[in-house]
């Protein structure tokens, strides 16, 4: 068993996230999750990610506050205990048009190691 405490989540970076402040939950540098990695992310008022897609999919839970995520032809408003699936490749883009935060928990498959000798 591997229990996180908050306190410990590590907080790490994404690339195209703006106003966004990301811990890591499980996986990764966190605990010897296979299946995958979870993130906790908190996206402040005005907060935006770009539009962009991924080459695995993601699975979005709204834990607080109130999320737009739109994949360039339509849009949604996740509240709490609402969730998205996203299909690889399929592109997004999560903002806060909010005035108070929001917490998401994003659950995905590690990324594909590239192949040997490539």
């Amino acid at each position: 068993m591997k229990v996180t405490r908050y306190t410990d989540m590590p907080s790490y970076e994404a690339a195209h996230h703006d106003g966004m402040h990301c811990r890591r939950v499980q996986g990764h540098d966190v605990s010897p999750a296979q299946l995958g990695w979870q993130g906790l992310s908190w996206l402040l008022p005005g907060g935006r990610t770009s539009l962009a897609a991924s080459t695995v999919e993601k699975l979005y839970l709204v834990l607080a506050g109130e999320v737009t995520i739109g994949d360039g032809r339509e849009e949604a408003v996740l509240r709490p205990y609402d969730s998205c699936y996203l299909a690889p490749g399929e592109a997004r883009q999560l903002r806060n048009d909010s005035a108070l935060p929001a917490a998401i928990l994003l659950t995905m498959p590690y990324e594909p190691k590239p192949a040997r000798g490539a």
